[in-house]
């Protein structure tokens, strides 16, 4: 058995029992090749050779070898060009020895060919698969197995397992022979500990404390707090990253002369952490000076592309708003025609009036087409799904901004994990080949969830969902869901093109049961069908129109419900006037036929659709019933948002949403028909915890006696100013938080659903739906766990009525928005 050195950290290479022949002759050959080769044997000059023969091959052709010769029959014996011939046949790496001698007139070449590979094997391996090293080692079964091939792969083995954390690893090639020349070529593997961070020091740094630029790199310290985090283990490349992430931290605060003098590594004697020390030069603090910008083109003026310009002069000097600001001016010059303009920014430091000065200069660039546009890897979208996205056409002008906006429509689609809009040469230096290359993803899914709410108790949820229905890009989904209070199935049916134009339509078809017998006494199954439309109608405003033809069957409960103690009683006649607390309920019983038209305008301005920092969305609509049907209302409602990030991870926002229904042609406003609020929609108070609610009161001293039923309202206004905290713990784990101030109202209902109802002795039944403000206060804590996200609300009611549910915790299942 022989063992070779492989360097640093003691990591060894060991040639098993059996194979020690072949590896030496192997070792000495690969030297023989790397220094001079061996001189061939005297040769008589001016003798021609006859023919040339080969002896000790194996598998390899002696043609194949012949080839490789600098002589042949016919020439002379040669000693350099025989010396060559050797070298040639070395340099192939298919043999491990070689000679070339003569036998009177002939040339003979005795080769020992390298042994072939018959698998690669890995043991050892705890924390990696045999995936992860495969893709990394050149070793393949049947390829041929040299020495330092099987050395180049230890030490690719080695830095995958760096990579990881692991610098102890110690890794072992075995060779184990085989008949017919060939091998098993066996890496064994002693991965060894994780090799941690123990300290991450700063030197120099003045303006920012050590803890603040810990925050800006992303490796980290070890802590016991990481366990599901691996940017607390050293990693070389990683720390490569981090100086770019010091240099742009520091350049976006002004300090544009700042560098990283080095970046040291030192591990610990017990090989187990490193001490990572960071020596920085900060500079000084700089300021936008001067802002020139630099046009000829017609249709771009200087003051278009000043307006458009977020760099102001006198505030501090931030680099990435030179990015900013081309793609700014970029993108205005592509909506008036110059797709190809070309913006070089020309920055000068003038550091005695520590201030940047830079130049825009603007230039109109090549004109050119797009010639073709090709579409690649759609294994099962059709094409034309793809190319419907794209927002440009062959023929077009080419224009960059058009095709960034193109494949942020692909991408959103998601049908693709990646997605790439390139382009290259045409056949004409006016015409351009765009590529677009997309990777598929699985659009089908069977879902099963199951939870439970402080709201609703247990939650049950099932659904098989397809988004992209015979790479038709058309969506349709299967749902069944229950909780305490919610029992539904659904089926959805979208095609986003309807007839080849950009017009989306389907339809749904569901079922809903509905219990709110604990806040109102009453259950409600609904049935139903409904059609839907959309449409653009500008770059972020779409209109949608829907149809819905509803059955509704309103059932009272047949106890009285003590909603102070919840105590039942038993059965009694709903309309009875003994029964206080029901009368309002008797004419909303039985079976309805709702008809419904609708429209909605959404108008999306943020920067992404869920999680935004800049930006505001809205969304207006109304529904009219009673064109057909058996009830007649008049419903709108409004909803949005305004969002702005700021530094930190810090992001605040207002949400609001108002609503108004009424009834016409002589109709009341049924109670499965107005509005609910309380539990998610607005937090610190229950489920229907807020708004009008049936009272019994004491008629002289006008005090609640007791606590009825919530009736809805007419009419509600909701707000919410939020400020979303980024927690100091790693994304590992997937927690957030928020603190946020909801208030509203919600009340009017219509004269007939207020009366008030004397009773025997001194009490009297009324409704109070006047529409008093709330006022809610908190924290919200957000986890996206393994089980689906979660959110645990913790509230204090601010401002109330006495006879409002509050609800001072609640968790459940988290919304985006």
């Amino acid at each position: 058995m022989r063992d070779v050195a492989l360097g640093a950290l003691g990591c060894v290479a060991t040639v098993g029992a059996g194979a020690g022949a072949l590896l030496a002759a192997s070792t000495d050959a690969y030297a023989q090749q790397n220094q001079t080769a061996a001189p061939p044997q005297a040769q008589a000059p001016g003798v021609a050779i006859r023919r040339v023969l080969v002896e000790g091959n194996q598998r390899i052709e002696p043609a194949t070898i012949s080839s490789y010769l600098q002589v042949g029959p016919g020439d002379t014996f040669d000693p350099e060009r025989i010396d060559m011939s050797i070298k040639t046949l070395f340099a192939t790496g298919l043999f491990s020895d070689v000679q070339i001698e003569q036998r009177g007139s002939d040339l003979v070449v005795v080769v020992s060919e390298n042994p072939i590979i018959n698998r690669v094997v890995f043991e050892g391996m705890r924390t990696l698969d045999e995936e992860d090293l495969e893709g990394e080692v050149q070793a393949r079964p049947r390829s041929v197995f040299t020495p330092a091939r099987a050395q180049a792969d230890v030490q690719r083995i080695l830095d995958v397992y760096r990579r990881n954390g692991r610098f102890a690893a110690q890794v072992t090639p075995q060779v184990r022979e085989l008949d017919q020349n060939r091998v098993d070529l066996i890496f064994e593997v002693d991965e060894g500990p994780v090799t941690g961070v123990r300290d991450i020091n700063f030197i120099g740094n003045e303006e920012f404390s050590d803890r603040r630029l810990r925050d800006a790199i992303v490796t980290t310290e070890s802590t016991w707090m990481n366990f599901f985090s691996n940017n607390d283990n050293y990693d070389p490349d990683r720390l490569e990253y981090d100086r770019e992430q010091l240099r742009q931290f520091y350049n976006n605060r002004g300090y544009a002369d700042f560098r990283v003098v080095s970046a040291v590594a030192e591990l610990t004697p017990d090989q187990r952490d490193f001490f990572i020390t960071f020596t920085v030069d900060e500079g000084v603090q700089y300021e936008f000076g001067e802002i020139t910008i630099q046009t000829e083109l017609n249709r771009l003026p200087e003051p278009l592309l000043r307006a458009v310009n977020p760099i102001r002069p006198g505030t501090v000097f931030r680099g990435d708003q030179i990015e900013d600001a081309i793609d700014a001016m970029t993108y205005v010059a592509g909506t008036v025609g110059y797709a190809n303009v070309q913006i070089t920014p020309v920055v000068e430091r003038d550091r005695e009036t520590r201030k940047v000065n830079i130049t825009f200069e603007v230039d109109e660039g090549p004109r050119t087409f797009i010639e073709r546009i090709d579409i690649v890897g759609n294994t099962r979208t059709v094409d034309r799904v793809i190319r419907r996205e794209m927002r440009v056409s062959e023929g077009d002008a080419f224009n960059r901004v058009l095709l960034d906006r193109s494949q942020a429509q692909i991408r959103s689609l998601g049908f693709f994990t990646d997605v790439k809009v390139e382009d290259a040469d045409g056949s004409q230096p006016d015409r351009s080949v765009v590529t677009v290359t997309v990777e598929e993803q699985s659009t089908g899914e069977f879902a099963f969830a199951a939870g439970y709410s402080s709201t609703e108790s247990f939650l049950f949820d099932v659904s098989v969902t397809e988004r992209n229905l015979r790479g038709r890009g058309q969506f349709l989904r299967l749902r069944a869901s229950s909780s305490s209070q919610r029992q539904q199935l659904d089926l959805r049916f979208t095609e986003p093109r309807f007839m080849g134009r950009e017009i989306a339509a389907g339809f749904d078809l569901y079922s809903l049961r509905t219990d709110f017998l604990d806040q109102s006494s009453f259950e409600n199954q609904s049935t139903g069908i409904g059609l839907r439309t959309g449409f653009r109608i500008g770059e972020r405003t779409n209109l949608g129109l829907t149809y819905s033809l509803i059955q509704d069957d309103t059932q009272i409960a047949d106890v009285y419900i003590d909603h102070d103690s919840n105590i039942l009683t038993p059965d009694v006649n709903q309309c009875d006037a003994v029964n206080v607390s029901r009368p309002l309920l008797c004419d909303q019983e039985g079976t309805f036929i709702t008809s419904v038209l609708g429209f909605q305008v959404n108008w999306d301005r943020r920067n992404s659709p869920v999680n935004a920092t800049r930006g505001f969305n809205l969304d207006f609509s109304q529904d009219v019933a009673g064109l057909g049907g058996e009830v007649n209302y008049l419903r709108t409602e409004l909803e949005g948002g305004i969002y702005y990030g700021l530094p930190y991870g810090f992001r605040a926002l207002f949400r609001g949403s108002a609503g108004v229904i009424a009834g016409w042609n002589g109709d009341n406003v049924r109670i499965n028909d107005r509005f609910f609020k309380g539990g998610s929609s607005f937090r610190g108070f229950d489920v229907a915890g807020i708004g009008p609610r049936q009272l019994l009161v004491d008629d002289i001293t006008g005090e609640i006696v007791q606590r009825g039923d919530a009736v809805g309202g007419n009419a509600y206004a909701i707000g919410t100013l939020q400020l979303d905290v980024p927690l100091p713990l790693p994304e590992s784990f997937s927690l957030g938080s928020a603190l946020f101030v909801d208030f509203g109202t919600l009340g009017y209902l219509d004269a007939a659903n207020r009366q008030t109802v004397d009773l025997a002795g001194a009490n009297r039944l009324i409704v109070d739906d006047s529409a008093s403000l709330r006022v809610a206060a908190g924290v919200s804590i957000f986890w996206d766990s393994p089980f689906g996200p979660v959110q645990f609300d913790f509230a204090q009611p601010l401002q109330y009525e006495d006879y409002d549910r509050r609800e001072q915790f609640r968790f459940s299942t988290r919304t985006s928005f």
